[in-house]
């Protein structure tokens, strides 16, 4: 049976906490969108150096600094791959791009708590370059590239 209290304590607070949120969020989405337009697929290629091991940590970070959704990532990640920019590297940005959230930190540490999102963005960030390495063993050794 459900306790009408609760629900409407629940509603209650989530509602508050929402509020509270809303500034927060709509910051931080403009400031993703204000990079994002800021920084053009030419830089971020002049970027990256020859090494790939170099390469790997800078599309990490890179990723984890531009956070933003999916269908971006992929174009940008195409045309690193094009330019000649290893799997690993395309790979972890890809996975850094849309796991690790640097700028949307401040938000999450406000709704989930800061221990829960540092502890989170620190292991999305290396599970970003270990994912990205088994990945582009799993391509090298099934011969797709």
């Amino acid at each position: 049976m459900v306790n009408k209290t609760r629900v409407k304590n629940s509603l209650v607070s989530s509602t508050k906490s929402i509020y509270r949120a809303t500034p927060i969020l709509i910051g931080v989405t403009l400031l993703i969108s204000l990079i994002s337009s800021l920084v053009s697929q030419d830089n971020l290629i002049s970027i990256f150096g020859k090494s790939d091991s170099i390469n790997v940590l800078i599309a990490t970070l890179l990723g984890s600094i531009f956070a933003g959704n999916p269908i971006n990532s992929y174009v940008i990640g195409g045309e690193l791959f094009s330019i000649g920019l290893g799997i690993v590297a395309v790979t972890s940005f890809l996975i850094a791009w849309v796991t690790v959230g640097i700028i949307q930190l401040p938000a999450e540490i406000m709704i989930l708590g800061r221990k829960f999102a540092l502890a989170r963005n620190a292991l999305s960030f290396i599970f970003s370059i270990i994912i990205a390495l088994l990945i582009s063993k799993i391509i090298l050794i099934g011969g797709l590239i």
